[in-house]
């Protein structure tokens, strides 16, 4: 039943029971206190009296209570004070919010909070950032250049405290290495140039600005992911390059069929040579040989020169008469007539080919 329920009185709901009779009061505030504290003092060891609603002060003992809150702070100060740092990390250890030392890995020692706090930084982990950016080339034409920069801590205490914005920082330090690289070249050499050579010039001016800034980061790779131009001029773009494809493809044909015609050439020509040379030296070889013979049949003749005279005559008839055909006739035995068939016996000459004969036609 609700305590203003009609007809059933108005119970006081502060009260300990009873209908109409009894005044409403509130609750002892200050009685509900010092059973509160009664009941934490018996916790802790502490001795408690009898309370009633308007009791005395009550003896509260305090000797568990500070032992608890110092074993407790005890416990806190072990905890905060001790590190185990493994390998990838470095710890740096803020003196009253100034950078003191430097943690290296292992088990190792500080002062609790708030005097001492230590900030963990992984040397180890790589971590990443890429961007893209619309920039000039030295032609004065206009590329979208998509790069990415891979970096890690080198000093842990610099790379906390000296820059306030490390991805910030790292990231317009990448744009001006990128615009220096890119706004020395022309558009033809980032696109088909040695990409090799322009990300490893941009890492080193990279880390001369970030070494400059103290920012404790070592860039590990730069990379151009995309080289882009505008969709103004992609067409266009893509004509030229695709001019310049064939170009190439022509510049290989040739060098292809220069390397199967010049070696081929080269053998004609040492055979060529070869051929004159053999010739040269069986021409000289002869002429000398005929040389040395004239001067021979010379001192013959000298000495004998009939003699001389009528061997050459023979040698020479015989020379002309062993190449030719030829007919004896004995005219001694009467005058008959005789039949010499001189077309079996003397081979006709070789017939002229049809463009001899045309040509003599013609003249």
């Amino acid at each position: 039943m609700a305590w203003n329920e009609p007809g059933g009185g108005r119970r006081n709901p502060w009260g300990d029971g009873g209908g109409g009779g009894g005044k409403n009061q509130p609750p002892d505030l200050e009685e509900m206190l010092k059973n509160l504290k009664q009941r934490i003092a018996g916790i802790f060891g502490g001795r408690s009296g009898g309370a009633g609603r308007h009791g005395g002060d009550v003896p509260i003992g305090t000797g568990g209570l500070g032992w608890l809150i110092l074993g407790l702070l005890a416990i806190w100060v072990v905890v905060d004070s001790f590190h185990v740092l493994d390998q990838r990390e470095r710890g740096v250890v803020l003196r009253f919010g100034k950078a003191d030392r430097i943690l290296e890995p292992g088990p190792r020692f500080t002062l609790p909070r708030p005097i001492e706090r230590v900030e963990r930084v992984d040397v180890t982990q790589v971590r990443s950032m890429s961007s893209r950016v619309a920039m000039l080339t030295r032609d004065e034409n206009l590329v979208n250049i998509d790069f990415a920069v891979q970096y890690t801590a080198a000093d842990a205490e610099k790379f906390l405290f000296r820059v306030r914005d490390v991805e910030e920082t790292l990231a317009q330090v990448a744009e001006a290495a990128v615009r220096q690289v890119v706004g020395s070249r022309t558009l033809d050499d980032v696109q088909v140039g040695n990409r090799l050579e322009f990300t490893s010039e941009a890492r080193t001016i990279m880390q001369k600005l970030l070494d400059s800034y103290e920012a404790g980061i070592s860039v590990s790779i730069v990379n151009f992911q995309d080289v882009m131009v505008p969709e103004q001029v992609k067409d266009a773009f893509d004509d030229a390059i695709k001019a310049r494809e064939d170009e190439q493809r022509v510049i290989n044909d040739a060098r292809a069929y220069a390397a199967d015609v010049v070696p081929k050439a080269n053998g004609r020509k040492a055979r060529v040579l070869a051929e004159a040379n053999a010739y040269k030296e069986s021409v000289v070889a002869r002429a000398q040989g005929d040389a040395r013979r004239f001067t021979l049949l010379a001192e013959q003749y000298r000495a004998a020169p009939e003699v001389t005279r009528k061997r050459l005559y023979l040698e020479t008839m015989q020379e002309v008469l062993s190449k030719s055909p030829k007919i004896l006739i004995d005219g001694d035995k009467g005058n008959n007539m005789l039949y010499l068939p001189l077309d079996k016996l003397v081979p006709p000459p070789p017939e002229r080919t049809g463009a001899s004969a045309s040509g003599g036609e013609g003249r």
